[in-house]
Order: structure tokens, then C-alpha cells, then sequence
């Protein structure tokens, strides 16, 4: 029975210093230099303060008038440089864009990654000075996994134009087991997440109940687009699925079949160009007259 114990005891201070140690990888900052704007790139560096002393770092790509302009916002560990398909895509169309790191990655300042709640004031801050810069404007943002959670824990004031969402987490729960479920099995993942979000506090003076991108779309106002892929095991089709069925209309959704966690746009880029660009147009074009 002691060496049970002795047993029991050991296991559970592995697992305490495992998840101890992934909760401070998850959380760690995602820094990168990212150099200046490539040679060619009609752009602008631009840096944006979003409070607290903090800024994060960008490009501007100017697009034409009356054609819109669209926020980008990377996906966890990335950086602007993933979003930059898409912003030469806009530009070749006419709409402006601006894309920046978020905090606590690239170039942009913040201590910690904290899952779309503690990016939420740079969005903020990116879309009132893409507003500042193209008055009279339509500006809509197209997020990818943590950019998306981002922008649904953004004010958003004024309310975006348009709202592209990809591979969003519902709840920090969901994306906390699907990822261990990925590398440990289904039953560890169970079991080994409430590992994980009791250190929420510690690092991030954040709770479970802050991370739930599921309660923060209910206060969308714009027109929703929702895309995720078919095969994504860090989010599930299924957890799409009741995001979507928890957003107001107007709401799209669109599966992409054979996607894993990936980025969308080079998954298949005529696709995805097929199924955005009508769409934003018909949200970001300003009517002629």
C-alpha cells in the first residue's frame, strides 16, 4: 500500500510539473523580427499604441477608394508574415488592409499569449487606426484561430462591417483537451485539462469563464462569416458548428473539406478567394452615387 502511495504520489507530481510546464510554453511570448516591408510590397510600417505603454507593429497596404478595408489578425505563435497572402490578394482587388502582430508576438509588446482575451485591446486599438486613416471607409477583420478569438473579445465600437472568423476555439475547455487529446489520447486529455486551466489565474489573471469565444459572438452585429476545416482535430467540427449556432444572423458558414488546422487561404487559395472576395465586396463596397 505505501508503495501505492509512493507511486500515486510521484505520478501526480510529474503530471503537476508536466502541465506546469506546458502551461508556461502555451502562455510564453511568440517573439520574431520580422525585418521591413518586402521589396515590392506597396506598404507602410506602421507601429500603434494599444495602452499600458504597449504597441503592436504592422503594415498598412493602401487599396481604392470605396473599396473597404480589412483588419488581419494571425493565428497563435504567428505573425503578420501569415496574414500577407492575403493582404497582396486585397490589394490586386482594391481593398485596403492593415496587418499587425499581435501582442506578445513578432515585434508587437506583451508578456504573455493569452488566448484572443489579452490580444483583445490590440485589435481594438488596430481597427480605430484603420478607421483614423480611411475616414468614411467600411472596414471589416478576417481572423485565424487566436486573431479570431481576438476579435470577438474586442469592443468593436463602431461594429465591423464585415466578420470573417476561421478556426475559432468555442470554449478555452474544448481547445485545451482537443490538444491534448491530439498527443496524450482522448482519457488522458479528460482527465489532464483541469491541469491546465487552474493555472489560468496564475499567469494570465484570467478564468475559464473569460474564454468562451462562444459567449463573446452573441454580441457580433456585423455580417458573419464562419469557416473551419473538415479535418481540424484542434478544432473540432462539431465545436464550429455550435459557435456558429450561437451567433446572431446574418452568419455563413463554410466547411472546407479536407482542412486540418491550417491556414485557409493556402489550404487552396482560388477556393478560398472564390468564397471571400464576393462576400466582402457585397459587405465593404461603398454604393456608387
Amino acid at each position: 500500500m505505501r508503495r501505492l502511495l509512493i507511486g500515486g504520489g510521484l505520478l501526480l507530481a510529474a503530471l503537476l510539473a508536466l502541465s506546469l510546464a506546458a502551461g508556461e510554453i502555451l502562455t510564453r511570448p511568440a517573439r520574431a523580427a520580422i525585418g521591413p516591408v518586402p521589396a515590392g510590397l506597396a506598404a507602410e510600417a506602421v507601429r500603434i499604441a494599444c495602452g499600458d505603454g504597449r504597441q503592436v507593429a504592422g503594415w498598412f497596404l493602401p487599396g481604392r477608394p470605396g473599396q473597404g478595408a480589412v483588419l488581419l489578425l494571425h493565428g497563435v505563435r504567428g505573425n503578420r508574415l501569415q496574414m500577407l497572402a492575403r493582404a497582396r490578394w486585397l490589394q490586386r482587388e482594391g481593398i485596403a488592409s492593415l496587418l499587425i502582430d499581435q501582442p506578445a508576438h513578432g515585434e508587437s509588446s506583451g508578456e504573455r499569449i493569452g488566448f484572443g482575451r489579452l490580444e483583445a485591446p490590440g485589435a481594438d486599438a488596430a481597427l480605430a487606426w484603420l478607421r483614423a486613416r480611411l475616414p468614411g471607409e467600411k472596414v471589416g477583420a478576417i481572423g485565424v484561430s487566436l486573431g479570431g478569438a481576438a476579435l470577438l473579445f474586442a469592443a468593436r465600437r463602431p461594429e465591423l462591417d464585415a466578420l470573417v472568423l476561421e478556426s475559432v476555439y468555442p470554449r478555452i475547455d474544448d481547445a485545451v483537451q482537443d490538444r491534448l487529446a491530439m498527443r496524450l489520447g482522448p482519457l488522458p486529455g479528460r482527465l489532464l485539462t483541469p491541469l491546465l486551466l487552474v493555472q489560468l489565474p496564475l499567469l494570465l489573471d484570467l478564468s475559464a469563464a473569460q474564454l468562451r469565444p462562444v459567449d463573446a459572438i452573441t454580441t457580433v452585429r456585423a455580417p458573419l462569416l464562419i469557416a473551419s476545416g473538415s479535418a481540424d482535430l484542434h478544432t473540432r467540427w462539431p465545436e464550429t458548428e455550435a459557435l456558429f449556432a450561437a451567433a446572431p444572423s446574418p452568419k455563413t458558414l463554410w466547411r472546407v473539406a479536407g482542412a486540418a488546422h491550417v491556414d485557409l487561404h493556402r489550404f487552396d487559395p482560388a477556393a478560398y478567394e472564390a468564397r471571400l472576395l464576393p462576400w466582402l465586396q457585397a459587405q465593404l463596397r461603398k454604393a456608387p452615387g
